[in-house]
């Protein structure tokens, strides 16, 4: 799942494709308004699908960040109208079990059940679930979830062998994930100037987001 990457694109995984076209569609629109891409992906759902992954560069995304988002790359793909069909949009956050897509996601989730596969065999595999042990700037080292008789229990896989990564929802995740999002959002509020106490948005689900027809 990987393309030539896009000028300030510092994805490791991305797209193919129509996909691929459509994020160097929306991805500069995405900077402009200060969001980054996690993933696009358009799918044969409901006639056809186009869902966008995005969020801020704190990692957080409310349902009116979403909104914000489709209002802005909604006319960038109706110019550039890379999609022959009609359409479904649906703008979204990456979710507690996200997509890792970034060098900085496995630092940011480390010690973290994932799921991973690679684009050639690593350690005679290519498919791997285990924790983030560490990571650094060529790779990443997997604890595996359950070795196999004759198995180290450590594998390390180079970035650019990774074809996909995602975090598994696990108890210990959805806690670090709440904190995260609840310091950031706190975060967020004193750039802005507004009080600590003011209400806080809802707590993020599996997956917020927002859907309009093209």
């Amino acid at each position: 799942m990987t393309a030539t990457a896009s000028e300030g694109d510092d994805r490791i995984i991305r797209e193919s494709g129509i996909d691929a076209r459509i994020a160097l569609i929306v991805q500069p629109v995405l900077r402009g308004i200060g969001f980054r891409l996690v993933r696009v992906h358009l799918s044969g759902q409901n006639g056809l699908t186009l869902q966008i992954m995005a969020e801020r560069e704190d990692g957080t995304m409310t349902v009116e960040d979403c909104e914000e988002v489709s209002r802005a790359v909604s006319p960038a793909l109706d110019v550039d109208d890379p999609i022959e069909k009609a359409y479904h949009l649906e703008v979204s956050s990456p979710g507690i079990d996200r997509p890792l897509v970034r060098k900085s996601d496995f630092t940011t989730w480390t010690g973290h059940l994932i799921k991973m596969e690679t684009s050639i065999l690593v350690a005679e595999r290519k498919r791997f679930k285990g924790k983030i042990a560490e990571s650094d700037a060529d790779g990443v080292l997997i604890a595996r979830d359950k070795a196999a008789y004759g198995e180290e229990p450590t594998v390390r896989v180079p970035y650019d062998a990774i074809a996909d990564a995602r975090l598994v929802l696990t108890d210990d995740l959805i806690r670090d994930a709440l904190s995260k999002d609840n310091r950031a959002r706190k975060e967020a509020k004193k750039r802005r100037g507004e009080p600590e106490d003011a209400p806080e948005d809802a707590e993020p689900d599996a997956e917020d987001g927002t859907e309009q027809d093209n």
